[in-house]
């Protein structure tokens, strides 16, 4: 396969990816203005339809759809390992509460807990806002379930931390996960 020939399957999948089912004659318009002719792009949309990435539906002659397969089952099975995740990262962070309540954790293991906690979340709130850019997850039910639930473990560190007998211990955490930060870009 060529260069040209890839580019234009990308562009075909991407525009189905945001968009879900398309009319063939739309997506070849939207293909052929970002690139190549219309003969390949109508080969490559078929070469995609015999490999079995995206699915042809003739509903008659002059009305034809194409989408990617299984795409919802796909976004909704991707985002409820994403909605397990942060339920898990919840209780995790309620797990902590207690634990930091009860028994009489040091302050450097209550703060590591902390930093590891938010990088976690931190991760997957940015997972959720690279997605945010693709209308099929957008679309689905889980989408603001997550991001409300991702909003409760914000909620519930900043909680714990104001709750904690140091007063530095928010400067602390901050100074922290600056120093992680530029150890991060120094290593790159």
């Amino acid at each position: 396969m060529d260069k040209n020939s890839e580019i234009i399957r990308i562009e075909i999948i991407r525009i189905l990816n945001e968009n879900g089912k398309t009319r063939g004659t739309e997506l070849a318009k939207r293909v052929i203005e970002k690139v190549g002719n219309e003969k390949t792009v109508y080969r490559e949309i078929s070469a995609l339809v015999q490999s079995g990435d995206i699915e042809k539906r003739v509903h008659s002659r002059s009305h034809i759809e194409y989408e990617l397969v299984n795409l919802y089952e796909s976004v909704n099975n991707q985002l409820k390992n994403l909605h397990s995740e942060v339920k898990t990262i919840f209780e995790e962070i309620e797990r902590f509460d207690s634990i930091s309540k009860v028994d009489s954790l040091s302050f450097n293991e209550r703060l590591r807990s902390v930093i590891h906690i938010i990088q976690i979340v931190q991760s997957t709130d940015g997972i959720m806002k690279l997605l945010s850019f693709y209308p099929t997850f957008r679309k689905d039910k889980m989408f603001p379930q997550i991001n409300r639930k991702i909003d409760d473990c914000w909620q519930a560190i900043m909680t714990s931390i104001s709750h904690q007998p140091e007063e530095v211990f928010l400067n602390e955490v901050l100074a922290n996960l600056r120093i992680s930060h530029m150890d991060a870009k120094n290593i790159n």
